[in-house]
């Protein structure tokens, strides 16, 4: 462990801030009830500390010029008919809060980076120790373990992988496992091939991969195949790539062979995005038709709608419109309709080239890679955070779900923390002490 420090500030305000933050992260498999919205508990965790955050901090004019073009946007497409209000300003709302409340943590923590990530590190292996006394109570036959006592309403069992289980540990579905944890497993990969790691020990690393691979999650296998990809990059590709790529394709044929699930998914989406075939009920794997349906819906209400797209909370509107699943009369092939299955399937759809745009800009500058002759944990959380920004944007499309906010601001704010970092080492020894004298 690279820093032997508590990982909960001991002053009180603190304390309930870390708090909140992992209520809202890791427990949005329990709601509080359904109608007219699912109330998750970061919800609440909303509602208890924004008015003060608020009062103490103001609002941040950047977020408020980026909520307004959203806004103005929304209340167009409601009056030429491509929204409707009620869905806009759930979605629009949800939103507003969700990025104000991340961004108040980050300003209450001043700007701690480092340590905000080292918290949700240990989140990470707290919800994989969960989902390891998952795994073994299914493998002993304790039904009540396994499905963790029933604490969570939003919750499924899933069966499957090679064990019956797949473990989805505190989240609703392994898929969320998968997206959540994706920066953990990428920090402790590295960890356990590295003499000094950073904040998890070897064990506590082995754990969360550990978890990570009994998941079988198809996200998870995505988050994997990227991790290899990065770390490769990170410590040179040409080095690398001899190990990496024969890795990567090991990795890829032992799945594809041994677990069914992934095989089905892989060859329908092969045959959906490549060659185009129609959809066979009883063949085609109805989660690659489903997400392939949205990437249908998405591209047509992008061509009539590209540079704002048709507003938040509109995908819906052009599901209804653009959906080649009607004449399916199956059930469960019009599911996704609200989130497109994807955020960056959601982002074209609702935002168009504007949301993808800032999302793609993000993304490119503020991404730090590794820097052999600088000692610095910036480039470890950005590669972290990058993994599970895409795996968000290819397969979740709940815009604050899980977080997601959180991680956006960090990246970015890991970026700015970095870009100080270097400031501070090119400064003169007596430049850096009259610097610290005045400050």
């Amino acid at each position: 462990m690279s820093d032997v420090i508590p990982y909960i500030e001991r002053d009180r305000k603190n304390f309930w801030i870390v708090i909140a933050i992992y209520f809202s992260i890791f427990i949005n498999s329990y709601v509080f009830f359904n109608n007219p919205i699912d109330f998750y508990v970061s919800y609440l965790v909303y509602f208890i500390l924004l008015p003060g955050f608020i009062i103490r901090f103001g609002f941040n004019r950047d977020l408020i010029i980026l909520f307004s073009i959203l806004f103005f946007s929304g209340i167009i497409n409601i009056l030429v008919g491509n929204n409707t209000s009620a869905q806009f300003f759930k979605v629009f709302i949800s939103l507003f809060l969700s990025y104000f409340f991340y961004y108040y943590v980050i300003l209450e923590l001043e700007f701690n980076i480092k340590k905000l990530f080292e918290w949700y590190l240990k989140g990470c292996y707290y919800a994989a120790l969960i989902g390891l006394f998952q795994f073994v109570s299914f493998q002993i036959g304790f039904q009540s373990g396994a499905r963790l006592f029933g604490l969570f309403n939003k919750w499924g069992f899933a069966t499957g992988g090679n064990f019956g289980l797949r473990i989805n540990s505190v989240f609703s579905e392994p898929t969320h496992l998968g997206a959540v944890l994706s920066a953990a497993f990428f920090v402790s990969v590295y960890n356990l091939f590295v003499r000094k790691g950073f904040y998890l020990t070897k064990i506590q690393s082995a754990i969360i991969i550990m978890v990570y691979f009994l998941s079988f999650s198809g996200l998870g296998q995505i988050g994997i195949f990227l991790t290899l990809l990065l770390l490769a990059i990170s410590f040179g590709l040409v080095r690398y790539v001899i190990v990496a790529v024969p890795v990567a394709i090991f990795i890829f044929n032992v799945l594809y062979k041994n677990v069914d699930e992934f095989r089905e998914r892989v060859d329908s989406s092969v045959d959906l995005f490549v060659y185009n075939k129609e959809f066979e009920l009883g063949k085609t794997h109805g989660s690659s038709f489903i997400l392939y349906n949205n990437y249908r819906v998405a591209l047509e209400n992008f061509k009539t709608n590209f540079l704002f797209g048709t507003g938040v909370g509109s995908h819906p509107v052009a599901f209804e419109k653009y959906s080649i699943a009607k004449d399916i009369k199956v059930w469960g092939f019009n599911l996704n309709s609200q989130d497109a299955n994807s955020m960056l399937l959601r982002l074209i759809s609702e935002t168009g080239l504007f949301g993808v745009g800032l999302f793609l800009l993000i993304i490119i500058k503020c991404y730090v890679p590794r820097n052999r002759d600088i000692d610095s944990h910036h480039w470890l959380i950005s590669n972290g955070i990058l993994i599970m920004i895409l795996l968000n944007m290819f397969r979740q499309g709940h815009y604050f779900l899980n977080g997601f906010p959180f991680f956006v601001f960090l990246y970015y704010f890991n970026s700015i923390d970095y870009k100080k970092y270097l400031n501070e080492l090119t400064l003169q020894p007596e430049e850096k002490t009259i610097n610290d004298t005045i400050a």
